[in-house]
């Protein structure tokens, strides 16, 4: 009789786990699976079985948490359906073939906190409502083919601390939202088309750790307020056109670099491939 109870027991616990995940988590799943051409992923999911044992699924509480399939062979555009799975802190669905536009309902993601979307063929702007996902700490976007401005609700991303967006074609001057992420400890933004003058509000970025903003059309003199940035550990400022005769790397006994903004000493591990920084 108690080996039947157990069997109960543990049959039940499976039934409500997998009847806990909603119905519109589901269906947003299967519809992604079908859009990114599931039958064909590397590992693919059984439709029949329950959601928490589909590969890259994580549920917490039946409710679907996170969704990475990093390298998964995924094809074809995300669904809008995907604004369906509200519960998702972690998405990760970078090195695939994914292609399009960001559907505007991803933006309805509020509880995300990483966003992977890397090495794929997105194209187009970034939703106008970016911002929505408030709770964001990574979004790293790099190695696609999006394009324009970034968008102003971008300075909603309180809690943002790397912005990974190199290798894009995004425009425009250094976006003065950015400025406001206070939090960031890495902005890469090597590898687009800005252009115009690094702001002095970069100097609000006190927690920077990593300034990397190669290859794009930045001018003009640094800031001095680029002194603020006590804790840098990696600056690459190669390949633009700033006028930078005032700075300068050195090294410790140590061998640790220096850079010397306006002839001030900060200590950070310096990128010193630009012909006009002097070593």
């Amino acid at each position: 009789m108690k080996a039947i109870n157990l069997i109960l027991f543990f049959t039940l616990t499976s039934f409500f786990a997998f009847a806990n995940v909603s119905t519109s988590e589901k269906e947003a799943l299967i519809s992604f699976y079908n859009s990114t051409n599931g039958s064909h992923w590397n590992t693919t999911w059984d439709l029949e079985s329950p959601v928490e044992s589909w590969y890259g699924v994580t549920v917490e509480d039946g409710k679907v948490v996170a969704l990475e399939l990093f390298k998964n062979n995924l094809e074809g555009q995300l669904p809008e359906s995907i604004g369906a799975l509200v519960n998702l802190r972690k998405l990760n669905l970078g090195f695939n073939r994914l292609s399009g536009k960001l559907p505007q309902t991803i933006t309805s993601l509020s509880n995300l906190e990483e966003l992977d979307l890397f090495m794929n063929r997105f194209e187009g702007a970034l939703p106008e409502n970016i911002g929505n996902l408030a709770k964001l700490q990574a979004l790293r976007i790099y190695s696609n083919m999006f394009t324009g401005q970034l968008p102003t609700s971008v300075g909603n991303l309180k809690n943002l601390k790397e912005m990974l967006i190199s290798s894009n074609y995004f425009t425009g001057d250094f976006p003065m939202e950015v400025t406001q992420l206070t939090t960031l400890e890495s902005l890469v933004l090597v590898d687009n088309q800005f252009e115009g003058f690094i702001p002095s509000e970069i100097g609000n970025l006190t927690n920077l750790k990593e300034l990397a903003i190669t290859q794009n059309n930045f001018r003009g003199l640094l800031p001095r307020e680029m002194n603020n940035l006590t804790n840098l550990k990696t600056v690459m400022l190669s390949d633009n056109d700033f006028d930078m005769d005032y700075v300068s790397v050195e090294r410790t006994e140590v061998g640790t670099p220096i850079i010397n903004f306006d002839l001030t000493d900060k200590f950070s591990d310096v990128a010193t491939d630009d012909a006009n920084i002097k070593d």
